[in-house]
């Protein structure tokens, strides 16, 4: 199993990015996908999940309304679209895959391969 996340980079408060996870080594399509993101000196943390057939999304309550999530299970790709960046939104970024088919979860101990993680830096 390999995940291999891009899209990160250095942008100004209130611009967007997207970031991108290309999956490989198992069934995507069957697979809950999710977003965390780590600060320094802070504990990794949930940003959103999406379900298997993408139908299903979980946001944090910090991010909702401002950042999406979509999976393509034709390229094998979960996206995180993120708008109205804020300087707090700084943080490496980790996709991860969660569940065969079921329900999607927040919690990390769910998602049990995770990419190598792709910094988002906001400036103010």
């Amino acid at each position: 199993v390999q995940l291999q996340a891009s899209g990160g980079g250095l942008v100004q408060g209130g611009g967007s990015l997207r970031l991108s996870c290309t999956a490989s080594g198992f069934m995507f399509s069957r697979y809950n996908m999710g977003w965390f993101r780590q600060a320094p000196g802070k504990e990794r943390e949930f940003v959103a999940a999406i379900s298997w057939g993408g139908g299903i999304t979980n946001y944090a309550a910090s991010v909702k309304g401002r950042f999406t999530i979509s999976k393509d299970n034709a390229k094998n790709t979960v996206y995180l679209q993120m708008n109205s960046l804020k300087p707090e939104d700084t943080a490496v970024y980790y996709c991860a895959r969660g569940g065969h088919f079921g329900a999607t979860s927040l919690t990390r101990e769910d998602y049990d391969y995770w990419g190598q993680g792709t910094q988002v830096t906001v400036s103010s």
